[in-house]
């Protein structure tokens, strides 16, 4: 396959636009299967695709491909071009960030993973299918790591490269009959700090819970979440924090009679949430990357450096995803565009089951499928609960409890957040993002609207 490097000057040399960014992709991957206590697939992928985007008279036509070979570049070179006639001058147009030449590794190979990326953890699911199938269950999951080297060019001398590198595995556990399920996961970007045996030992005793079951009705509780339901809703509140939205009048975050709510005590005391793209073992690309323009993000910013942003700061809302464009347009704003990683602050806080002893009455929650946003203006979601919601009385776990569907805002959510636990490298169930820390949550006033029969 010929360098992206050089596929990508070639097709910025052959650019008749008025502006032009081309950037290349090169990823890798690798997955583990298994079920019903057997590995089932392995295996590796490898995957390149080239995007060029080409501005005319301040309208964007965007074209990618997966096959690009040589004699094929010009042609797709004139279809990005084409792709711009008809279409409106780009509301968000902006200047290409300028740039002074390629980076010292512009030339060097894409990174790449393989199968032995679980060295450490495939010896321990052989031990997992013994001790699942001595105890009557059956175990299902995946596991998967990515690398994606991208290259960034544009024709105002703008070349960058870099490499990102994300994983996750997840596993679920089903009684012989499967009317019972749990489910864990976690992210890791090597996989040599999952703790296989005990993913399992935390969806065995689960199902242990789930012997005894117990009808509860709709309501207001007091619940504990777990890491991977409260990264859910993080990460809804954090897509919805775009600034020009919230000016705009359209969300959660917009002041009544205008303006946006930064500066202003949202959610309880205590909460803080970041995105840096330096996070140790968090660690994503260090600059923007955009194939087209949103509410928060901007096809003009490609290139444009990311550093560390506090989204809240102790309760307090400290920033919205702000382009370039709509902080000139709304006056000076601070540029803070979207990191890929969500970061809840400090390294201190009680463990779940150290939250578990000490709840009078409450229920726990391990996760959350089915998300979708209700109403922007008051950040309503609804969604559903799944694999495992247990009653906690006098600091036990006194069963497994009928599913619900939830009607709550995630803003309301952390504002009545009562306690934090440790944060910890989280996987969501339901938002594709796997690079996220998050806490267990004691939250009071948690909506449980109705029954749901889903399990």
């Amino acid at each position: 396959m010929t360098d992206m490097h050089a596929v990508i000057e070639k097709a910025l040399a052959l650019s008749k636009a008025d502006a032009a960014i081309v950037i290349g992709e090169r990823g890798s991957n690798a997955n583990v299967r298994w079920a019903n206590n057997t590995s089932t697939t392995n295996g590796v992928a490898d995957s390149a695709t080239l995007h060029v985007i080409s501005i005319i008279d301040r309208a964007v036509g965007v074209i990618s491909r997966s096959f690009f070979p040589d004699d094929h570049l010009e042609d797709l070179v004139r279809e990005s071009e084409a792709a711009c006639e008809g279409k409106p001058a780009a509301s968000d147009h902006m200047a290409l960030l300028e740039g002074d030449g390629p980076p010292g590794d512009w030339e060097a190979p894409a990174d790449q993973t393989g199968i032995n990326v679980f060295d450490e953890v495939t010896p321990d699911l052989a031990a997992m299918f013994s001790r699942a199938g001595e105890h009557d269950l059956r175990t299902f999951g995946y596991a998967e790591h990515d690398t994606t080297t991208i290259w960034l060019g544009t024709s105002t001398g703008l070349r960058l490269r870099d490499t990102k590198a994300d994983g996750k595995i997840e596993c679920t556990a089903k009684s012989a009959d499967l009317s019972r399920s749990a489910w864990t996961g976690r992210v890791s970007s090597t996989f040599t700090d999952v703790d296989l045996k005990r993913m399992f030992e935390r969806v065995e005793q689960r199902l242990s819970w789930s012997d005894r079951t117990i009808e509860m009705p709709p309501g207001r509780y007091e619940v504990i979440l777990e890491p991977a339901a409260t990264a859910d809703m993080a990460l809804y509140a954090y897509v919805m924090g775009s600034a020009r939205e919230a000016d705009e009048g359209r969300t959660v975050f917009s002041k009544p009679g205008g303006g946006n709510r930064i500066g202003e005590k949202l959610y309880a005391d205590g909460v803080t949430i970041y995105s840096d793209p330096t996070e140790p073992g968090f660690e994503t690309l260090p600059f923007s990357v955009a194939l087209g323009s949103s509410s928060y993000s901007s096809v003009f910013d490609n290139g444009l450096p990311l550093r560390r942003t506090d989204w809240v700061r102790n309760g307090v809302l400290d920033a919205l995803i702000t382009t370039r464009h709509w902080a000139e347009r709304s006056g000076g704003s601070a540029v803070t565009p979207f990191v890929p990683n969500l970061i809840f602050a400090g390294n201190q806080g009680p463990s779940t089951e150290e939250m578990i002893a000490r709840t009078k009455r409450g229920l726990l929650v391990t996760c959350f499928w089915y998300i979708r946003l209700v109403d922007p203006q008051s950040g309503l979601l609804t969604g559903l609960t799944r694999d495992g919601v247990y009653l906690v009385e006098d600091g036990e776990v006194k069963g497994a409890v009928n599913n619900f569907r939830y009607n709550m805002s995630p803003v309301q959510m952390f504002a009545n957040a009562i306690e934090i636990g440790r944060p910890e490298p989280t996987l969501p169930r339901e938002f594709e993002f796997a690079l996220t820390r998050m806490p267990a949550l004691r939250v009071r006033d948690f909506h449980m609207s109705s029954v749901s029969d889903a399990t």
